[in-house]
């Protein structure tokens, strides 16, 4: 059958693209952007990729649209599906309906580490012989791709909490029915679809309830909102990790490389690996859980961690130019950027860290998180802070207030200029975005090469 992916460039829809092309699909798809690292896994793939929404890419008909959340009504390609009247769907109903229909199925949600959490979770079943399918938002280097079917029931997937589409605004974890659930951790975001937290409690509400009596519910003891959750009834057993709950780590090294894992008060094996940070020790913490669930003794599971090697985009280490190491990080939310830069800072020490921030998340675009960001990146010696024309609010107002030595620049050519005048060997610098970034990672790289 052939498949078209509207928003396939996606880490959802492209991870998608993977696993219609394995079922044995034709799959051909359009975005509006087009962009590393999901274009380079798509084409990878032999999945043939158009710019733009133009209605000629759907001709001749394709059998089935999969329409990703990207898209509203107005878009040429949408009205042209509606008119035509082709069959379509939204991504996460396909994949409930073609690859989780019958199987075990493992879901990391939470506002931050659901990306780090499911690629940790599939390889630690992997590395147990478990070969487990999996769809994640982003590519865990350990796999080298962001999704596939697998060899075994036990499929384990991001479940985001972002609605599903134009034509179903529910969240799309509320589509996967796991029986094994993680929910790391729960914050306002996404201010373009929800009014406030207590609308997402809702529907990691509707989550909770679609979880079996005979599955299990994991989440930290120390997240309120989570805690609200569950207040709100659950028929499923829960685990609790962190501070005062059944899974602990205790720390062998402050930056979180090195730690004992305790279950009910008991050593379980430790973790020695590449990561840092309180957040991933915490992500490890509810992957071994969720992996015991599926029968995985948490000794395997620990070895298992410390043979993980994080997922691209996440702290990824680019370039090492003339002793100056340039990182590529996802955060978008001030939580994410403060804790991934206390785990650098405690893993480097007194070295020079110099952030680069740009505000690209929707709901950075409509200022819900700002005034979290100047104290989010106090574990920086110098932040330069992208502030593109149409961001739609004063972004040097808002950060004026940072302890910090702070840069605002309306261009790129501009904070290459900053970050190359103050750089010395031994500078640490993590550049943060949820896009491309206009290729800034390679542009710095070259510029501190001259």
């Amino acid at each position: 059958m052939h498949i078209h992916i509207l928003g396939i460039c996606g880490t959802f829809m492209g991870s998608l693209a993977v696993l219609a092309k394995e079922l044995g699909h034709r799959v051909t798809g359009s975005d509006a952007n087009v962009y590393p690292p999901m274009s380079t896994q798509l084409q990878a793939q032999g999945i043939e990729l158009m710019q733009g929404y133009d209605p000629a890419h759907l001709e001749p008909a394709p059998d089935l649209v999969v329409v990703g959340n990207a898209l509203s009504r107005g878009n040429p390609a949408v009205e042209y599906v509606l008119n035509k009247g082709l069959p379509y769907v939204s991504g996460p109903q396909w994949l409930a309906d073609h690859v989780l229909q019958g199987r075990w199925v493992l879901a990391a949600a939470g506002t931050h580490g659901k990306t780090t959490t499911s690629s940790m979770l599939a390889w630690v079943l992997e590395h147990a012989g478990m070969s487990p399918g999996f769809l994640i938002g982003g590519v865990p280097q350990n796999f080298g791709v962001s999704a596939r079917l697998g060899g075994t029931p036990f499929f384990v997937v991001e479940a985001d909490e972002y609605d599903s589409a134009f034509f179903d605004k529910r969240s799309k974890f509320v589509h996967y029915h796991p029986r094994t659930a993680i929910l790391n951790n729960l914050e306002f975001d996404h201010a373009d679809i929800f009014p406030d937290l207590a609308a997402i409690e809702r529907q990691f509400h509707h989550l909770v309830r679609t979880i079996p009596g005979e599955g299990l519910v994991i989440h930290p003891t120390s997240e309120t909102a989570l805690k609200r959750v569950i207040d709100m009834g659950c028929w499923t057993p829960v685990q609790t990790t962190g501070e005062g709950g059944q899974w602990q780590a205790r720390l062998l090294s402050e930056d979180g490389s090195h730690f004992e894992v305790l279950f009910d008060g008991k050593p379980q094996g430790t973790v020695d690996w590449e990561l840092t940070g309180q957040h991933n020790v915490a992500n490890a913490l509810a992957c071994l859980a969720a992996a015991r669930h599926v029968g995985l003794v948490p000794e395997l599971g620990c070895a298992a961690l410390s043979a993980f090697k994080s997922v691209k985009r996440r702290m990824e280490k680019v370039a090492e130019v003339k002793g100056i190491t340039i990182y590529d990080d996802f955060a978008h939310h001030p939580t994410a950027i403060a804790t991934t830069l206390d785990g650098l800072r405690k893993r480097v020490g007194d070295a020079k860290v110099i952030a680069v921030v740009e505000p690209r998340s929707n709901s950075m675009k409509l200022g819900a998180h700002r005034d979290g960001l100047p104290e989010s990146v106090v574990q920086a010696d110098n932040v330069f802070w992208y502030a593109p024309p149409n961001l739609g609010w004063d972004l040097a107002a808002t950060v004026a207030s940072s302890t910090v030595p702070t840069q605002v620049c309306d261009s790129l050519e501009a904070i290459i200029e900053g970050v190359k005048a103050i750089a010395t060997p031994g500078t640490q610098v993590v550049v943060m975005s949820n896009g491309g970034f206009g290729g800034l990672h390679g542009k710095l790289a070259q510029a501190l090469e001259g």
